[in-house]
């Protein structure tokens, strides 16, 4: 564990992860400076919540004098690495952490770490692996005719801590935890980018384009999500998508066990899970154990097939047993904004996927439907390639129904792809969408928003823009 006490540490973004990661240093005797861009006024309710704390502001802005004695710049998850403040820091020698960093380095021994990254999926899965590990089946041991997991950690947890990016940093939980616990922490490419140490299990599902708008380049991307691989050890174990050649190019980068997940191929020489006659199957050492068939999964579409997959490996090399997979895969219907089911209304079903914001995620949603389509689509770009969304959304919507900033810019694309000019309208804002939707809907249909794009051109995240939509479509 890092020693803070009398360190200068500067926190850049006062957010969720900054809030959690300024009350922990101020705890380990930090001298805590907080920065954030947005005026005063703007943080009010986040400032009030840090009021007993002492702590020193620096608002409207990121001014060099910040970096005047640090001893650790911190960024928040929204903070690009690059941006002045930075680089500046770099140059000096100032190094470089985060929340997630600071966790890994603060986690007490016996504490296993499970961190999950990818360019979809991630928060679905995280959850999954979550309800899995927590699962405790006859007293949490493993099967006797099932190798136990490479490590020598307690299997089945006191307790199964989840956050990361998926919303609770676990910098704020870390004091709790006790031997024999599990973390579980979904991580992004911008945490990950300047993280020096990874999990005792860290999965990479996948990587396809996605936040190009800040890391510039596929090379520059795929380079963060590496950093979940880099930092293990030969006592760890990396869990890959095998089906991804994205991922399967990291394998020269494993240091310890490697484990696989595929929809597609049996993983007969290699640990993890695979599909055999449409029922999951779960591989460790020489020995298989069938974890259930695809039709009890209750969440729609191939790419939830691969989720499951995917945290069946994950929790079964942290520790879990086929059976509290099996327990952890019942029941559970998916996370708020993926696929969610919002009302029926006039026989038409209307479905929320804000979390879709890459085009990618777009066509992984089409594809989860047979009825016809009347699909909302838009936000701000993330400058990802939108070819093969338009091919897609040719033959598959029956109304494509764009919104936002990026609104022109699809319509471009589905343009060059040729579709017909009665199967597209450009709106200004989301809620225009929706009524104009709702007109074009009829029986039989579903409404989906699935953006393709952020949010951030008229709300503050994906969240903001799902809950705006369910109310609106509520409304209707």
């Amino acid at each position: 564990m890092m020693n803070y006490r009398g360190q200068r540490v500067v926190i850049l973004g006062l957010a969720r992860q900054g809030m959690a990661l300024a009350r922990y240093l101020v705890r380990a005797g930090a001298r805590v400076v907080i920065s954030d861009r947005q005026p005063v006024e703007k943080l009010a309710a986040n400032l009030a919540a840090l009021s007993d704390l002492p702590i020193e502001y620096v608002l409207g802005g990121h001014p060099p004098s910040l970096l005047d004695g640090a001893d650790l710049l911190c960024l928040s998850g929204g903070v690009d690495a690059n941006i002045p403040l930075a680089q500046e820091a770099r140059r000096r020698g100032v190094p470089l952490s985060n929340d997630s960093q600071i966790f890994l380095e603060a986690c007490p021994a016996g504490v296993m770490t499970v961190g999950v990254t990818g360019s979809a999926g991630k928060t679905t899965t995280t959850t999954l692996v979550g309800r899995m590990l927590a699962a405790k089946d006859e007293g949490g041991r493993m099967k006797d005719e099932m190798p136990s997991p490479p490590s020598s950690f307690i299997l089945h947890p006191s307790e199964v801590w989840i956050g990361g990016n998926i919303g609770n940093p676990l910098i704020a939980e870390v004091h709790r935890m006790r031997v024999g616990d599990i973390a579980v922490m979904e991580l992004s490419s911008f945490q990950l980018e300047i993280m020096t140490r990874s999990p005792h299990v860290g999965a990479v599902l996948n990587i396809t384009p996605n936040h190009l708008d800040r890391h510039g380049t596929m090379e520059a991307y795929t380079a963060a999500k590496s950093h979940m691989l880099l930092h293990q050890s030969a006592a760890d174990v990396a869990v890959l998508g095998l089906d991804d050649v994205g991922t399967r190019r990291l394998s020269p980068l494993v240091r310890g066990r490697l484990v696989y997940f595929s929809g597609a191929t049996l993983v007969a020489a290699q640990e993890g899970t695979f599909l055999r006659d449409e029922v999951i199957v779960f591989r460790w050492g020489r020995r298989e154990q069938a974890v259930c068939a695809v039709k009890d999964i209750g969440l729609r579409g191939q790419h939830n097939v691969l989720n499951v997959l995917a945290a069946c490996a994950i929790s079964g090399a942290a520790g879990a047993t086929p059976e509290a997979m099996r327990a952890g895969i019942e029941g559970f219907t998916g996370v708020e904004h993926r696929l969610e089911f919002v009302r029926e209304r006039d026989g038409v079903k209307w479905y929320n996927d804000s979390i879709a914001s890459a085009p990618e995620r777009v066509v992984a949603a089409l594809n989860s439907f047979e009825a016809p389509i009347v699909l909302l689509a838009g936000g701000r770009d993330k400058k990802l390639p939108w070819e093969d969304f338009a091919r897609l959304a040719k033959t598959r919507v029956k109304c494509l129904v764009l919104f936002g900033e990026a609104g022109p810019l699809i319509q471009r694309a589905v343009e060059a792809a040729n579709m017909d000019r009665a199967q597209y309208t450009l709106c200004g804002k989301l809620g225009e969408a929706v009524r104009v939707a709702a007109g074009k809907a009829e029986s039989g249909d579903v409404v989906l928003l699935s953006p393709g794009c952020t949010s951030f051109d008229e709300f503050t995240d994906f969240a903001e823009r799902g809950e705006k939509f369910k109310e609106w479509v509520r409304e209707l």
